[in-house]
């Protein structure tokens, strides 16, 4: 593929006018910090909790409809093995901003928690909230990947640079962008990313379809004619597979740390409800013209553009399905300002993975080692974090170069350890941190026997219909559901069992490491549940800085 110099001084100017506001957000944001009670902690995370809900939507949605969302709907569609049945990313992601506003934001942000993880230190404490917290942490660090690939497919369009070396200069742009500003600058840059994506794909999409080498969808959606229908289908032995990844890619995300981000910043609780609710119409409208995409590019006689045969699947070249088809049949101008675009929503995307990450590991793994942190450490502990979590993330691209792959195992990953935890934190009084050991044990033991192609890990538990097939151990079973059940129940049997042991006096106090008998006698009347340590667990960080300020501030 040719030098496309127009397309690398746009995609130049794009990256600059990303971080210009990023700067001016991140400056902006130093003289915030001041006047907040929270200091570094409430600006850098949650931007002092000041989100409106027009702000709110545009962040909400741009976190999710990123470049690995755009370029992954659009191959997947594209991908005769897959197609559209396969790649309905969009409508999962809006089932979760639903469930999300209808159940978890408000006793989320009622609560005015800084992360996902606070309820959970609230009420079991500092240390085992901590080990909690690794995976979450984890599934943040395998998102980034996603957001890099993406980034790396859309500048490799414009130059014969190979796709790694791509993937490493985006990479180092999207860090360096984040290590400079916290969610204020994100959002902002949010608003102006999602705003070029929604005009710029709207803006392909008619063109696209007015070329004429393609053949009518009516007519590819059900027929082979260079390749299998773009509408895809389910065998038999696929259906459990499709509802059990349809589930975990929904549901699933309501375990992330970047969607209580959004909602724990927004500005009241009335808020960040209605932001899940219109980002989740949204969603929905961004997703259209990535499908339109993928289905001409399954329809196109690749013989009539100038890309020629074989097919970019053929050539391996199916994750970059969407770029090829903006290059080959669009004008030139309407192709550099979408790529332009997308690849400024991939560098969003990536921010805000980082940035969940660097909030999970800040304040809820690192208060295990440093229990009294002042604001210089922790804001040098934040940047290092993200360099970490970027250089990580970014490694982990060798491992697969499929754009999807890292987003299904992230959400893997929330949908059958982090759920069940979240569910039995919010809504089940009962549960007790033995059961939240034993839920955390069952189910990472399970999803890891379950095997893992990605990481070459091997399928140990063969559930019904569990297939050799090309080498590998293929489960037709919904094993990821299956785990978060088990797990679910193993939290609610563990905790009552535990309970009713300790209370009727079966076992000895001495032998209650957590406390589940004192924490019952002294739960407060108003039904909230709070841990022996409450005070230091629910706030360490802030009341650490608070105290550090006031020492700081005394005259020497």
């Amino acid at each position: 593929m040719a030098l496309h110099i127009s397309g690398l001084i746009t995609m130049v100017i794009f990256y600059l006018l990303v971080l210009g506001i990023g700067i001016w957000a991140f400056l902006k944001s130093k003289k915030m910090e001041k006047n907040s009670a929270g200091g570094q902690v409430e600006v850098s995370f949650l931007a002092n909790r000041r989100v409106t809900l027009a702000v709110g939507v545009f962040t909400m949605t741009a976190t999710w409809v990123g470049g690995a969302f755009i370029i992954g709907v659009a191959e997947t569609v594209y991908d005769p093995t897959k197609g559209f049945i396969w790649a309905l990313i969009p409508l999962q992601i809006s089932v979760s901003f639903i469930i999300g506003g209808l159940f978890f934001a408000k006793p989320m942000r009622d609560k005015n928690y800084i992360t996902m993880m606070d309820p959970f230190q609230r009420k079991y404490g500092t240390t085992l909230t901590g080990l909690l917290a690794i995976i979450p942490f984890i599934s943040e660090v395998m998102w980034v990947p996603v957001t890099l690939i993406s980034l790396g497919v859309t500048l490799s369009v414009f130059s014969d640079l190979p796709l790694s070396l791509c993937i490493w200069i985006s990479a180092a742009v999207a860090i360096v962008y984040t290590v400079l500003g916290g969610l204020y600058s994100v959002a902002f840059t949010d608003v102006i990313q999602l705003s070029q994506v929604f005009c710029s794909l709207w803006l392909c999409a008619p063109f696209v379809l007015a070329s004429d080498v393609y053949t009518d969808l009516r007519q590819t959606a059900f027929n082979h004619t260079f390749q299998a229908p773009w509408l895809g289908h389910l065998e038999p032995d696929d259906v459990w597979i499709w509802i059990d990844n349809f589930l975990a890619m929904s549901v699933g995300n309501l375990a992330f740390q970047d969607f209580y981000q959004r909602t724990l910043s927004s500005s009241s609780t009335a808020t960040a409800r209605m932001i899940c609710f219109i980002a989740a119409g949204v969603v929905i409208v961004l997703g259209i013209p990535p499908v339109l995409i993928g289905a001409v590019a399954a329809s196109t006689d690749w013989n009539l553009t100038s890309y020629g045969s074989p097919s970019p699947y053929e050539r391996g070249e199916a994750a970059m399905a969407l770029p090829i088809i903006l290059l080959h049949l669009t004008p030139t101008a309407v192709f550099v300002v979408a790529m332009g675009a997308i690849a400024g929503a991939a560098m969003s995307s990536t921010d805000s993975c980082l940035l969940a990450a660097t909030s999970i590991f800040t304040t809820n793994i690192y208060t295990l080692v440093r229990h009294q942190v002042s604001e210089k450490e922790l804001q040098w502990v934040i940047r290092l974090s993200i360099v970490v979590v970027g250089t990580v993330g970014t490694s982990l691209t060798y491992l697969d170069s499929r754009t999807l792959a890292f987003w299904i195992l992230s959400s893997d990953l929330t949908y059958t350890v982090m759920l069940p935890q979240l569910i039995c934190i919010l809504f089940v009084g009962s549960s007790n941190a033995y059961g939240a050991v034993a839920g955390y044990v069952v189910a990472f033991v399970m999803r890891v026997l379950c095997g893992e192609p990605v990481f070459n890990l091997p399928a140990i538990l063969r559930f019904p219909g569990c297939s050799l097939e090309d080498g590998v151990y293929v489960q037709r079973w919904p094993f990821k559901t299956t785990c978060m059940l088990s797990s679910l129940v193993t939290i609610l049997v563990f905790s009552y069992a535990t309970s009713l042991l300790f209370n009727k006096g079966i076992l000895p106090e001495r032998w209650d490491l957590f406390r589940v008998k004192t924490q019952e006698e002294t739960a407060p009347a108003d039904g909230a549940r709070l841990g022996e340590n409450d005070k230091h667990a629910s706030e360490p960080m802030l009341n650490t800085l608070e105290l550090k300020k006031n020492d700081n501030s005394k005259p020497q």
